[in-house]
């Protein structure tokens, strides 16, 4: 029997950036903001500051040493969060606008103002 090999993971496009504040959508903290702090491409995940707290239980590592519990955030679902436009006050969908020179600009869809 030969072995099969499994397909490489594809990497998602996505219209986010690392840095960009965005406003969640859906679940427990609807309607907050926060800025994305890291963009997992390959699951489709971004983890956003201040948004969906877990808490993480830590167990002690030597003798001296005490366990604690530490509250992180955790990953979200890209779908769940929009692009938050500071002149509208809140998140909107974002569309690419190929220029002239061939540069892309991202543009709110619904406002029309440039995003970057």
């Amino acid at each position: 029997m030969s072995k099969s090999k499994k397909a490489p993971k594809t990497r998602l496009k996505l219209v986010l950036k690392t840095g960009d504040t965005v406003q969640v959508i859906t679940g427990k903290d609807k309607g907050r903001t926060g800025k994305i702090q890291y963009i997992d491409r390959v699951k489709a995940r971004v983890v956003v500051e201040g948004v969906n707290i877990v808490t993480k239980h830590i167990k002690p590592k030597g003798a001296d040493q005490p366990g604690r519990i530490d509250k992180q955030e955790a990953p979200i679902h890209y779908s769940n969060v929009l692009l938050y436009n500071e002149q509208s006050k809140q998140g909107e969908r974002v569309r690419i606008q190929v220029n002239d020179d061939g540069s892309k600009t991202r543009i709110f869809a619904k406002s029309g103002n440039k995003a970057d």
